[in-house]
């Protein structure tokens, strides 16, 4: 009974030619394959500006760059749109090392965490206490915690298969505890870099003092996963060991940058909205490459491959490169508030922000009946070896724009490298493949291809 309910929904939705639709997406993939122009665009994005933390130079060279390029590609349409975004700079690079006795002393890598404050001027020097997560600090209370820095020392999870399933389960301790800490009397938070990679690259990322007053609020930096791994046994072998850090970032007053908008619109139904992108956006230690220049260099693809490919959209297709996913979402944000003051009808987005790496399917956040369709749709890509279309979460920029009857995606490649190169200053554009990053391309017009033509299963239908 519940398959018969389905296939009436399909028939609703239009019936899927596996013929017609396997031959548009060969030529996509060929397409992408031999004259792909995302590997290039990326090129210029990496080692032409560079990292593009949100109100820097950098990153309104990336605003300037990637509006030409989306009108050199004949789109209906191409704006900015406005978004007042936070202004953090790093500063001079910090330094630190741990003492054991006077004089003996050891160099390890760290980096401030994206929004903290800056030590004093002559930098910061104090005991550890080490913890396993914000959970054990008040099982510790102020009496242990009170003039030292809590060194956060809790692992991704090596037996999590999912990464990005490993990493939310120990980001918490970033982003949330300097404001913890401090509770309890500490001078300063160190952090283990969110990566299951044992190397001296420290990975920052966004932290929030949330409502700590301005005055109380202490420094916070990672420390890289060797240096973690030795400031550990280090503190077993010696509880005394002393922490010295140094670092000079400062926050601004908010500066104003842009989304950077592209469109083809719709022959037959104008009104409904698909989009599909990434975050311009990026941290300043390496060009952001993998997170998120792969992301927006495969959405502005898309509409390239389409129109390269001679498909004319039924609905308007846009391109979206978001602005200050990394430290305040403030262009996913702006961007659905701006659809929703303007009545504007979305249907569907995409997002890719998790790497350039071989794609191996998509998650979804959507309606049951969607969710089976997709799977009718499964087999066009099982050539491709694009096998895992599964119900999940689906991009944080395209999130803001939820409703009952959006279907909302996110491409999902490998993610075992993921986290060697996030955030950190090893997120270059060596780390990308070619031919991976275009097979995320390709999939990504593939499916923007199968939704615009056959369209979405509103809940209306669901319930009628």
């Amino acid at each position: 009974m519940k398959k018969l309910f389905f296939l009436m929904i399909l028939c609703l939705a239009g019936t899927v030619n596996s013929q017609e639709d396997a031959e548009q997406m060969d030529k996509i993939y060929k397409t992408a394959l031999t004259e792909g122009k995302a590997y290039d665009w990326l090129n210029h994005l990496s080692n032409q500006i560079g990292g593009r933390l949100s109100g820097s130079v950098q990153a309104q060279q990336a605003v300037d760059y990637t509006k030409a390029e989306l009108e050199s590609l004949g789109l209906d349409k191409v704006w900015l749109q406005p978004v007042m975004v936070p202004k953090w700079v790093r500063g001079t690079p910090e330094f630190a090392y741990f003492e054991t006795a006077p004089g003996q002393s050891t160099n390890v890598s760290v980096c401030a965490l994206g929004g903290s404050v800056a030590t004093p001027v002559g930098g910061l020097k104090a005991e550890l206490v080490e913890v396993n997560g914000i959970e054990d600090l008040k099982s510790l209370g102020r009496e242990k915690i009170e003039g030292k820095i809590v060194f956060y020392n809790r692992p991704m999870d090596p037996t999590v298969i999912s990464t990005f399933e490993s990493y939310s389960g120990c980001v918490d301790q970033r982003y949330s505890g300097a404001a913890e800490a401090a509770k309890f009397g500490a001078v300063g938070v160190l952090v283990r870099s969110m990566s299951l990679k044992l190397d001296d690259h420290p990975h920052t990322g966004s932290m929030s003092y949330g409502d700590t007053p301005v005055a109380d609020r202490i420094p916070a930096a990672a420390i890289s996963t060797n240096g973690a791994e030795l400031l550990s046994t280090t503190i077993k072998l010696n509880p005394k060991t002393r922490f010295y850090l140094r670092q000079n970032c400062k926050q601004f007053d908010d500066v104003e940058s842009y989304n950077v908008i592209g469109e083809i619109t719709g022959s037959q139904f104008p009104n409904e909205i698909m989009i599909v992108g990434g975050h311009l956006d990026s941290w300043d230690l390496g060009d952001g490459s993998h997170d998120d220049g792969a992301g927006c260099v495969q959405s502005m693809d898309v509409l390239r491959l389409l129109k390269k490919t001679g498909y004319k959209p039924k609905r308007t297709i846009r391109v979206v490169l978001f602005m200050n996913e990394e430290n305040g979402l403030r262009g996913g944000n702006k961007y659905a508030e701006v659809a929703k003051n303007k009545k504007e009808n979305h249907v569907f987005a995409l997002e890719s922000d998790a790497g350039g790496f071989t794609p191996r399917g998509f998650s979804f956040d959507c309606s049951e009946a969607n969710l089976e369709r997709v799977q009718e749709w499964k087999k066009l890509f099982e050539p491709y070896l694009i096998h895992m279309f599964v119900k999940g979460y689906s991009g944080a920029d395209i999130g803001p724009l939820k409703n009952q009857d959006m279907v909302l995606a996110g491409l999902r490649p490998d993610s075992q490298r993921y986290f060697d190169h996030h955030h950190a200053e090893t997120d270059t554009f060596e780390h990308v493949n070619k031919r991976e990053l275009e097979l995320g391309a390709a999939s990504m017009a593939s499916l923007i291809y199968l939704f615009d033509k056959y369209g979405i299963i509103p809940n209306n239908k669901i319930k009628g």
